[in-house]
């Protein structure tokens, strides 16, 4: 099976607010939320491909409305694909989420893109009303809905868990026809199966282990896609992973390490994972097969193609900011990922 000649390149973020593990100081929700429009501006100017925001409801982000942000970049760009990364479906409204994105979709031109997930947070389902103990439920039954929405302007559905909708008409339509919605997953079976049976893109968090251990994942999603009729060469593979770019990797690396170990640290508090994130995890992480994407352009690079080589990946995102870093510096590190990075990447590909 023949692979794109090609790979889409880009950035993730959460719009992190953390602490600076450095001066204890904390950077504005207000704040944040003008950086990362400059980001997006500079992200498209450097030729990077997309740019996603990850949606939570907790003071140490300040992506609560992706959406909102992505717009405010879109009227300033003239490229780069603007995405969720991801929408927590579950607990929003599959009716105003594809008015959302719609409109961006109009706004940018047809660029707008929708990553639904299930959230690996969970503070917006007590927040919007929602029961955890229906988190698979109400998963399925809204992506159903999205689905409905983008395939037909009137709408005829019913579920458990939202009122039914009656030949009600939803609008604006999108650009696209239809709207790109990719299936989000931090490794569960289930959800590249129901990606792969539904030929829906599919976006893989691979934030620790080795990327070459999601390969299974990979391949269940195009025997799934293949079983439902589809075909898995025509099918797009994303990852989403930690990193930093310097003009160094011992920079990168040593820029990077206080603000993830700051913010692995207070996860893992949350989650119960029990051991300290150290400086000898964060560099086992940073080799070869590992999963962080810090160094050099050329390692990262190098990094990426080894990824592209063992799951066949048509989208890499890089999520820069695990903690607060200096705005300057995410900056710079957008810069070189679009000016050096994907160059490089993008000529192996065309050798091979």
């Amino acid at each position: 099976m023949a692979e794109p000649a090609n790979i889409e390149i880009g950035i993730s973020t959460f719009l992190e607010t953390t602490p600076d593990p450095a001066t204890g100081k904390m950077m504005s929700h207000a704040e944040r939320l003008r950086n990362a429009v400059e980001e997006i501006v500079l992200a498209d100017q450097v030729g990077l491909d997309v740019y996603g925001i990850g949606e939570h409801h907790r003071p140490d982000y300040a992506g609560t409305a992706p959406v909102v942000v992505l717009a405010a970049a879109a009227a300033m760009t003239k490229h780069i694909r603007l995405t969720s990364a991801v929408t927590v479906l579950s607990s929003d409204d599959p009716v105003r989420v594809y008015q959302s994105f719609s409109t961006l979709d109009g706004i940018s031109s047809g660029r707008a893109e929708i990553m639904a997930g299930r959230g690996s947070f969970i503070e917006s389902f007590p927040l919007f009303g929602y029961d955890l103990q229906d988190y698979d439920e109400l998963f399925e039954e809204k992506l159903e809905l999205l689905l409905n929405i983008r395939a037909s302007e009137k709408v005829n559905w019913r579920g458990g868990h939202r009122p039914a909708i009656h030949n009600r008409g939803v609008y604006p339509r999108s650009v696209q026809d239809p709207l790109p919605v990719w299936i989000a997953s931090g490794g569960n079976p289930e959800s590249a199966i129901r990606a792969g049976l539904l030929g829906l893109p599919i976006a893989f968090a691979i934030i620790g282990g080795m990327p070459e251990s999601f390969a299974p994942l990979v391949n269940l999603y195009k025997e799934a896609a293949a079983k439902a009729g589809h075909d898995p060469s025509k099918l797009q593979i994303a990852t989403h992973s930690h990193g930093f770019v310097g003009d160094t990797t011992e920079q990168a690396a040593d820029a990077f390490f206080l603000p993830t170990q700051a913010q692995m640290n207070v996860i893992g508090r949350e989650r119960g994972w029990g051991q300290p994130y150290t400086r000898a995890t964060y560099d086992a992480a940073r080799s070869l097969r590992g999963a962080l994407y810090v160094g050099d352009p050329e390692y990262v690079a190098e990094k990426i193609l080894l990824l592209r080589k063992n799951l066949g990946i048509t989208r890499f995102f890089l999520h820069v900011n695990v903690g607060t870093m200096p705005h300057q510096e995410v900056l710079h590190a957008i810069e070189l990922l679009g000016t050096k990075v994907a160059p490089i990447v993008r000529r192996e590909l065309a050798r091979s």
